[in-house]
């Protein structure tokens, strides 16, 4: 069985009369690639911080690599690579000196093998070539490549990254999903908070929703994109299939129709027997926005 890397129960954080995060029981297991969702202020960032042991919890617990945080938290830490609330860095200082001095906090010495952490990091993100460049002089993408350096350097067994695309443009988010799923296929937890819906989907096992401070959805990707049981036809000739199909058609937008039927061979015979030109069939299955937008108004009519 896949050992859990993060797992809370009943995790719950109070500012004052705040209901920041309500009970919450995380479950993240080795070798996923988990996308935290929610709207801004839905407490996504008070629940990473409660598990990287920043903010003490009003109730509940927390378990990060098997510990209790933020008990052990000491420990924990030097394992664990963060990107949370944007990348900290000294301005007046190179980006390879901000990697340096993060690096010479950890438990780990020696100058030389320090370099080449260093070195490998910047080569990782893209930022070899400004290595040596001031930071105040890095647009928000390369700060935020710093960032994410500076979350490798520990080679971690899990990386909590919150935006971690903030800033980028289209190719820049591309190698850092290429990078990041490479270190995932090498056996890097990765725990990600975005609120790029169509960039979780495309990386992410598995999928944890906060909706008011509450978990409204937490399951596999593959489990929550199964197929609804309905099938999706693109015909040019809509008219003829809606008389055909007598009924079974519950929506039609264009040249697309979304029809009763499970078995989408069967479906297809029948349109093309009765000389329907089809262009595309295939079971219909939900994209992540529709599940987020379902999950977050059903917790809204039951609050």
């Amino acid at each position: 069985m896949t050992s859990q890397v993060i797992g809370s129960t009943g995790l719950t954080k109070r500012f004052g009369r705040i209901l920041a995060v309500d009970g919450i029981d995380l479950d993240v297991r080795e070798g996923d690639v988990y996308g935290f969702l929610g709207a801004n202020g839905s407490g996504k960032t008070t629940t990473v911080r409660m598990l990287l042991g920043l903010v003490l919890a009003t109730s509940g617990t927390a378990q990060v690599l098997g510990e209790t945080m933020p008990r052990s938290a000491g420990g924990v830490l030097d394992q664990v690579g963060t990107l949370v609330e944007g990348p900290a860095a000294y301005g007046h200082l190179s980006g390879r000196a901000n990697l340096t001095l993060f690096d010479a906090m950890g438990a780990r010495n020696g100058r030389r093998r320090r370099r080449d952490r260093v070195a490998d990091a910047l080569a990782q993100v893209g930022l070899s070539a400004a290595g040596d460049r001031k930071v105040k002089g890095y647009s928000l993408g390369m700060r935020q490549r710093l960032g994410l350096a500076a979350a490798l350097l520990r080679a971690p067994r899990l990386l909590v990254l919150d935006e971690p695309t903030n800033g980028l443009d289209p190719q820049g988010i591309r190698e850092i999903r290429d990078l990041l799923l490479g270190l995932n296929a090498e056996g890097t937890t990765i725990f990600l908070s975005s609120h790029l819906l169509a960039e979780v989907e495309q990386m992410c096992t598995r999928v944890g929703v906060l909706d008011g401070g509450r978990l409204v959805v937490q399951d596999s990707l593959r489990a929550l994109q199964a197929p609804t049981g309905r099938t999706v036809v693109v015909t040019p000739d809509g008219e003829r299939a809606l008389g055909l199909l007598d009924g079974r058609v519950e929506h039609r937008a264009g040249d697309r129709l979304v029809v009763r039927a499970e078995d989408p061979a069967t479906l297809n015979r029948l349109l093309v027997e009765s000389g329907v030109r089809v262009h595309e069939l295939g079971p219909e299955r939900r994209g992540l926005e529709e599940v987020v937008l379902e999950a977050t108004s059903q917790s809204a009519v039951g609050s």
